[in-house]
């Protein structure tokens, strides 16, 4: 038998890097999932929130017209 011969064409190669594409930001995205600081043991750092700091009141000051 004949084997199929292959080209790889141009709508299937940008198909083929669009999965993979996917695939890696998928990838990137399950990576740090919300929680990973509990499960790390940083749960004060994970519930530390907003602080108003000196450099942000300076920043504030500024924006104001």
């Amino acid at each position: 038998m004949k084997s199929p011969d292959r080209k790889l064409s141009r709508r299937n190669f940008l198909a083929a890097v669009g999965a993979g594409g996917a695939s890696a930001a998928m990838a990137m995205v399950a990576k740090d999932q919300p929680g990973e600081a509990e499960r790390r043991g940083d749960a004060a750092k994970a519930h530390e929130g907003y602080r108003l700091t000196e450099h942000i009141r300076k920043y504030y000051r500024t924006t104001k017209v």
